[in-house]
């Protein structure tokens, strides 16, 4: 992969992750809905496992540098 690139998508799948999960410990702190018309947990779940996925897509990306 070419360096730059690998440097933007590692960016963007790092700044994407970080804000997914800082949102939605946010919103589970507060005890507000993650999503509206959803089981609470279960979308505390999705969007903390869409989150560690993000993050570790930029992580791989800054590896191929």
């Amino acid at each position: 992969m070419e360096s730059g690139p690998a440097i933007f998508a590692g960016v963007v799948f790092a700044l994407f992750g970080c804000g997914l999960l800082t949102w939605t410990a946010v919103r589970v702190r507060r005890r507000e809905p993650v999503a509206l018309g959803v089981s609470p947990v279960a979308s505390a779940t999705v969007a903390t496992i869409a989150s560690v996925i993000a993050l570790v897509l930029g992580v791989w990306c800054f590896t191929r540098l």
